[in-house]
């Protein structure tokens, strides 16, 4: 039992740093390195505040993946259960919503037209793999309960109130 614990962290930890650690930090500091622009406090403040909402909003994610779903953000080790709690009650990928949040925010602290092109990029290709690949692959996983989840909660946008199923 300890051992699959310490399994399990270890996949949590790995699928962390490997996918949004790439996405939010390495590529945005090589975009910096290649492409740095003068900044102004202000829009250093405003995109802080972008990049820590965002990073609130994907711990808070992330820990619904590991407890709620007992399994993680990559696409290798997925959720087991359906998620439907927490954030996922206003949107259907509110991980996406604080990745792209946390990108926003070092485009507008850091002036950086590359990132923006790069928050911009990021957000058309995972929109295009949630209708052509994840969706398709929940509805197969978890069936109707998806296609109700689905119906009611929408993709990127949160809805007012938080959705609830029937059944529960």
């Amino acid at each position: 039992m300890k051992k699959q614990k310490q399994s399990s962290l270890l996949s949590h930890l790995i699928s962390v740093l490997i996918l949004p650690f790439n996405v939010t930090i390495i590529i945005p500091a090589l975009l910096l390195f290649f492409f740095q622009q003068k900044l102004g406090a202000v829009l250093i403040a405003l995109g802080a505040i972008f990049i820590l909402s965002g990073l609130l909003l994907v711990v808070i994610t992330v820990k619904h993946f590991a407890t709620r779903g007992k399994g993680t953000l990559a696409p290798w080790d997925p959720p087991k259960k359906l998620v439907v709690s927490g954030p996922y009650q206003y949107s259907r990928n509110p991980m996406i919503s604080g990745v792209a949040c946390i990108l926003l925010g070092e485009a507008i602290a850091f002036g950086s037209l590359p990132i923006l092109l790069w928050f911009i990029l990021f957000i058309t290709v995972n929109y295009l793999y949630f209708i052509f690949g994840e969706e398709p692959r929940l509805t197969k996983r978890f069936g109707e309960d998806y296609l109700q989840y689905k119906k009611h909660v929408p993709r990127l946008f949160p809805r007012r109130t938080p959705w609830r199923p029937a059944d529960k």
